[in-house]
């Protein structure tokens, strides 16, 4: 952080210090950026934000009443088979929505792939996902926060206080009271509504 220094209201979370978690079927690695309630385990968050690393086909997880958009941000995509019906997740960037209890098996198309996650329990915690690029105000609904992840590359948030704060890629910053920050994106970020923490 540089300037007048980040409000309260902006927490910043560093890829650096995001702990791998290896999946049970070998199959990948994921990385939580984010959850809420702070601490939530994957039975009990209302949202949960994450980078998952897909290095081999297989199934994915099974999430009860969890609805989730995943965003690819690295690699060439995979076909997903969701309860028998194909579908193709390969233009990078694009958010997807699919439900989280629905089975679902990945194929990869050519070699591993990022996968940006963004899960919300269905009827508790909406949540909406976009990715931007450019000069960008930022503002949200009452009871809702922002969480910004720079996806391709860095991107800078000017503060309503003068302050900036730099993110290199991955890295996020929750904003609670956002009303009057500007992101300065020059590459594809993330721009994710979450009820407020």
């Amino acid at each position: 952080m540089t300037g007048a220094g980040a409000p309260a209201a902006v927490t910043v979370l560093r890829t650096a210090d995001r702990r791998a978690v290896a999946w049970k079927n070998g199959g990948g690695v994921t990385r939580e950026i984010a959850a809420w309630p702070e601490g939530a385990g994957m039975d009990d968050f209302a949202w949960r934000v994450s980078l998952a690393e897909v290095a081999a086909d297989g199934p994915f997880s099974v999430f009860p009443g969890v609805d989730r958009t995943l965003t690819l941000a690295e690699g060439a995509g995979m076909r997903l088979t969701m309860a028998g019906a194909m579908r193709s997740v390969s233009e990078r960037y694009v958010p997807e929505r699919f439900p989280g209890d629905a089975p679902t098996h990945c194929r990869l198309l050519d070699g591993p792939v990022v996968n940006f996650n963004v899960m919300h329990r269905r009827g508790l915690a909406p949540a909406d996902t976009a990715v931007v690029r450019g000069a960008l105000a930022l503002a949200s609904e009452p009871g809702t926060a922002l969480l910004i992840v720079p996806l391709a590359g860095p991107a800078d948030l000017t503060l309503p206080d003068g302050g900036t704060v730099h993110l290199a890629r991955h890295d996020a910053a929750l904003l609670r009271a956002p009303a009057g920050a500007r992101l300065h994106a020059p590459t594809p970020t993330a721009v994710v509504h979450l009820p407020t923490p």
